[in-house]
C-alpha cells in the first residue's frame, strides 16, 4: 500500500469515527462500524470509544505503516438525522458508487449541514412531548397543561445552553430548578389541582438520562467495560443533578409562594393515553432530529414498545413486561434494517425511549431521599431495576432471533 493512500483511509477512518461519536453512537456499534469499513477499505484497525474519548489503532498488511491516533472528545447527543445520512455515505462508498476522497468531502459537508427542523418547531416539540408524557404516566389534563408549559420553558433554556459554554455546565440543575419554582408558580396562582413533583417530573422529562443508562447497559452486556461503566456513573450524576434541582427549586417555590394543598382530580381516560403516546412519539421525531422519510418508522415503533409493553403487563409481573416491549421493538428495527438499509439506531432509540425507567429513576430517588412518594407506587427500586435488565435481555434476545444486517 502506498503512503499516501494509507494516510487517506486513516484521516477518513478518523473523521468517520468522530462524527459518529459526535451522533450519539453506542461504543459497540461504533467500533463495529468501524471495522466493517476499515476492512473495506483493505486495513486493520482497532478502536476504543468512550463517551470522553476515542482511540484509534490503524496498520496496514505487512505493517509497513501504522498510525495511533487518541481524542478527547464530548459525550455525544442523539442526531439521528445525520446519523443517518452518515450512513448512506459510508453504503455508497462501500458499493463502489464514491471514490474515498469523494467520500471524504462529502463527509464533511454533512457535519456542516444547518439543522434539519427550524428552533420554533423543537419549541413546540418540547412542550407537545412533557405534556403527552404526564398523560402517559397516568396523571391529569391539569398535570400535562401545567408541565407542557412548563416544557416550553425548558426549551428556552436549552437553546441558551447551545450558545453558552457556563450554561451548558450548569443545564440539568438549572432546568430542573426553575421547573420546581413554575410548578410551585402554577399551583398556587392558576391551578392547586396539580401534582406538583409529577408537573417537575413531566417537564424536565427529556433531561432524565434514562436512556443513556439503558445504552450503558447494553455496552456493560457487550463487554464494553470501560464505556458502559463511564456511560452509566455520567447518567447517574445527570440524575442526582436534576433531583436537586428540583428539590431546591421546590423548596424555593413553596418559599416564595407558600404550599398549597393539592384537590386531586381524575386520571385521564384510556384514548387520551392512546393519543399522548402518538403525540409523544411524533414530538420525540423533532428533538432527536430524525429524517422525514424515517418518522413513520420510528412513531410506529415507539408505539409498538409501549402497547407491547402494556398488554404483556397484564399477564407478567414486577416490570417483566418491558421484556416483551424490547423484544418487539429490537426485532421491530432489525427488520426495519433489512428493508430500509438504514441504521436500526434509527428506530431503535423512539421505541427505547417510552420503554427506559428513567421517571422511576426518578422516582425511586425522591423516595429514598425524602420518604415522599409522589405516585402510587410500590416496590419502586426493584421494578426499576428489573426494567433495566428486561430492557437489556430484550434486545439481547432480538439479536439473536432476528440478526440485523447493520453495525449501526
Amino acid at each position: 500500500m502506498e503512503k499516501s493512500e494509507f494516510i487517506q483511509i486513516r484521516r477518513f477512518i478518523v473523521k468517520l469515527g468522530k462524527m459518529l461519536h459526535k451522533y450519539g453512537t453506542p461504543a459497540f456499534r461504533l467500533e463495529a462500524h468501524l471495522s466493517e469499513v476499515a476492512s473495506y477499505l483493505g486495513v486493520h484497525a482497532s478502536f476504543i470509544s468512550t463517551p470522553t474519548s476515542l482511540t484509534y489503532v490503524i496498520w496496514s498488511d505487512k505493517h509497513e505503516d501504522e498510525y495511533t491516533h487518541a481524542a478527547r472528545v464530548q459525550p455525544g447527543d442523539i442526531d439521528l438525522g445525520s446519523l443517518s445520512r452518515t450512513d448512506e455515505l459510508v453504503n455508497k462508498l462501500l458499493s463502489g458508487e464514491l471514490s474515498l476522497s469523494q467520500a471524504d468531502a462529502e463527509l464533511s459537508a454533512i457535519d456542516e449541514l444547518p439543522p434539519f427542523y427550524h428552533p420554533v418547531l423543537e419549541f413546540f416539540a418540547f412542550g407537545l412531548s412533557t405534556g403527552s408524557f404526564a398523560i402517559v404516566m397516568g396523571s391529569s389534563f391539569d398535570d400535562a397543561f401545567a408541565a407542557g408549559a412548563i416544557g416550553l420553558v425548558m426549551y428556552l433554556i436549552y437553546y441558551f445552553s447551545t450558545k453558552s459554554k457556563r450554561v451548558a455546565l450548569m443545564l440539568e440543575p438549572a432546568v430542573a430548578l426553575i421547573a420546581g419554582i413554575c410548578a410551585c408558580a402554577i399551583s398556587a396562582f392558576v391551578d392547586p389541582a396539580i401534582n406538583i413533583r409529577l408537573v417537575v417530573l413531566s417537564s424536565i422529562i427529556i433531561f432524565i438520562p434514562g436512556l443513556a443508562l439503558t445504552i450503558g447497559l447494553a455496552e456493560l452486556s457487550s463487554r464494553n467495560l470501560v464505556s458502559g461503566t463511564a456511560r452509566v456513573m455520567d447518567a447517574l450524576m445527570q440524575l442526582f443533578k436534576l433531583y436537586f434541582g428540583a428539590f431546591l427549586g421546590i423548596a424555593i417555590g413553596f418559599w416564595l409562594f407558600s404550599e398549597v394543598a393539592m384537590t386531586p382530580t381524575k386520571p385521564t381516560p384510556f384514548w387520551a393515553i392512546i393519543a399522548a403516546v402518538f403525540i409523544l412519539c411524533s414530538a420525540l421525531v423533532v428533538i432527536f432530529k430524525l429524517r422525514l422519510k424515517h418518522a413513520p418508522w420510528a412513531i410506529i415503533c415507539g408505539i409498538l414498545g409501549y402497547f407491547g409493553t402494556y398488554w404483556a403487563s397484564k399477564y407478567l409481573e414486577f416490570g417483566l413486561g418491558t421484556f416483551v416491549g424490547a423484544f418487539a421493538v429490537g426485532v421491530y428495527a432489525n427488520l426495519f434494517t433489512r428493508l430500509a438499509h438504514a441504521p436500526a439506531s434509527i428506530v431503535l432509540m423512539q421505541g427505547l425511549i417510552v420503554l427506559v425507567p428513567g421517571s422511576k429513576t426518578y422516582i425511586g430517588l425522591n423516595s429514598f431521599v425524602s420518604g415522599q412518594d409522589f405516585m402510587q407506587t410500590e416496590h419502586i427500586g426493584q421494578e426499576t431495576f428489573v426494567i433495566f435488565m428486561s430492557l437489556v435481555a430484550g434486545l439481547l434476545f432480538a439479536n439473536v432471533i432476528v440478526p440485523t444486517k447493520k453495525a449501526l
